[in-house]
């Protein structure tokens, strides 16, 4: 049993900066954390053994992550940075792209590399507040539309927007911090 609370509480690191990305408040990625960990304590026989660990106690916190967003809702705020009209700086009028993405190369290959994760994680949490929470919420809690849309009292319509902004802002910061690094790094590769 000792060794079972032990990988708990390596995990715990982790656990928390997951937290951290949807709930933007540290008090509540805490409080989540801590749900999954005494959840996990309580009843160690639920954990069968047919996954990693890590693996059970994130299906255990995003549980936990939506409770929290449930009970804590009304404060979680709309900042005016959401509204940005980052379309603008992207686009020309007539909907083409300014400057034309790069080609990210073999997709599946970077995502198995530690290093691109890192890069992913951080423009994720260099994401605005609700713009951040939104995407974690979508993409990685995989809730639903109208799930999200009830429980933040958004319409469709503005959660769409927030989250094709969202998208922008991390294709923007990926393409900065991984996909142009790596093809300089290339490129000097290759003239050695």
């Amino acid at each position: 049993m000792a060794e079972y609370a032990q990988a708990l509480n390596a995990l715990r690191p982790q656990l928390l900066k997951y937290a951290q990305l949807q709930l933007r408040n540290r008090a509540w990625a805490e409080d989540a954390v801590s749900e999954t960990l005494l959840a996990a304590i309580e009843k160690p026989q639920s954990f069968s053994g047919t996954s990693q660990l890590k693996t059970w106690l994130i299906g255990i916190l995003k549980h936990k992550l939506i409770d929290q967003i449930r009970r804590n809702c009304r404060e979680m705020s709309t900042t005016a940075e959401d509204g940005e009209d980052l379309d603008e700086d992207l686009f020309t009028p007539d909907g083409h792209w300014r400057d034309s993405p790069k080609h990210w190369g073999d997709p599946d290959h970077c995502l198995t590399q530690l290093d691109f994760m890192r890069v992913l994680e951080a423009c994720v949490e260099h994401l605005p507040g609700q713009q951040g929470r939104l995407f974690m919420m979508r993409e990685w809690l995989e809730l639903d539309t109208e799930e999200i849309c009830k429980e933040l009292r958004l319409s469709p319509t503005n959660l769409w927007v927030m989250l094709h902004r969202a998208r922008l802002r991390l294709r923007e910061c990926l393409q900065q911090n991984w996909f142009e690094q790596n093809a300089q790094t290339a490129k000097v590769g290759a003239k050695a």
